[in-house]
């Protein structure tokens, strides 16, 4: 586990992704200089990182879809490297469940998610089988999820406003650029980002606060797993009766074990990912599901093994952040075998 301090800064950052380190230290209690010198060590180590990807209305006009994935016995983790290699490949992890490994894709069209399946997944050395289920809708992400250390008081301090779009976004080049830049440093100026991309700051500072306010672009501060006061990540695929989907995806999405609530094609119609204390935990809290929404019914359920990418970035054999992969859902996919 982290230390206090290290899970109050995290939480800070998770609320204020870009907020400067006086205001971070002035809310925490401590220096500037101190709180950027323990973000940099923790960075350093692996134990935690920031990253930035399309969201709200950018992602909902994308194709999500989770594929579980079988392998030849011995090839499950050489399948998932190579295919977190992938930009269009934001989350892969190996199961204790249904399926050996479970990847979240994101690209611009369905045609582009077929393409993924029979072109790049299904002529991949030691892939035995796949199944692709599609989501219509992602009720909430990882990047909503706190830490919890911090006090009401100071996620208030911190929080920036979120502005409701009142027209539609016009998503340019520079705003493709713009989110990769910052998926690779998310508290990056605005002076250097001006200087990055070849355009005024004013230009930048305008269309980052279009992007930011509005959830089109997420920032996040995620912590290594092994590290977390909630290191078990579960799934749960559920069946809900249409007429109660959505009351019962935003019910769901307000518990605080919950990191991902999308809808889904198929025999279950709704996907939970939860991170949780122990895998003990599981079973709680399936009864306490049961109880406050009894028309729920638990069609399976899984526990991640190891993680092997998380929202971009390539985690090593203790969790850690070991390397990053651009989010570039926009990219053409691959369509060539690979070995």
């Amino acid at each position: 586990m982290l230390s206090e301090s290290d899970l109050k800064l995290l939480d800070a950052l998770q609320t204020g992704p870009r907020t400067s380190w006086s205001v971070l230290g002035r809310t925490l209690g401590v220096g500037a200089t101190t709180a950027a010198r323990r973000w940099d060590a923790l960075v350093a180590r692996g134990e935690a990182w920031l990253t930035a990807y399309p969201g709200g209305e950018l992602v909902a006009q994308m194709a999500l879809a989770f594929l579980e994935i079988d392998c030849a016995p011995g090839e499950a983790l050489r399948v998932a490297r190579v295919l977190a290699a992938d930009p269009h490949v934001a989350t892969v992890e190996y199961l204790a469940g249904h399926c050996d490994l479970h990847v979240h894709l994101v690209a611009p069209t369905l045609r582009a998610i077929s393409d993924y399946a029979v072109h790049r997944l299904a002529t991949l050395p030691g892939v035995v089988s796949a199944r692709t289920v599609v989501s219509p809708r992602l009720f909430t992400e990882g990047s909503r999820w706190r830490v919890r250390a911090i006090s009401p008081d100071q996620r208030e301090a911190l929080a920036a406003p979120v502005t409701r779009p009142s027209s539609p976004l016009r998503f340019g080049e520079l705003d493709h650029t713009l989110i990769l830049a910052l998926g690779e440093d998310a508290r990056i100026s605005a002076a250097a980002l001006a200087q990055r991309l070849g355009v005024g700051a004013s230009t930048v500072l305008r269309r980052l606060d279009a992007l930011v306010s509005r959830g089109a672009v997420r920032l996040r501060c995620e912590i290594a797993r092994p590290l977390s006061p909630a290191p078990v990540t579960a799934m749960l695929w559920l069946r809900v009766p249409p007429d109660k989907l959505e009351t019962t995806a935003r019910s769901l999405a307000m518990l605080p074990e919950v990191r991902m609530c999308a809808a889904i094609s198929g025999a279950a119609n709704l996907m939970l990912v939860v991170w949780l204390n122990t895998q003990h935990d599981t079973i709680p809290l399936e009864s306490s599901l049961a109880a406050k929404l009894p028309w729920l019914e638990i069609v399976d359920r899984a526990v991640t093994l190891r993680g092997v990418k998380l929202m971009g970035h390539l985690l090593d054999d203790a969790g850690l952040a070991a390397g990053r992969v651009p989010l570039d859902f926009w990219a053409l996919v691959k369509t060539r075998e690979c070995s």
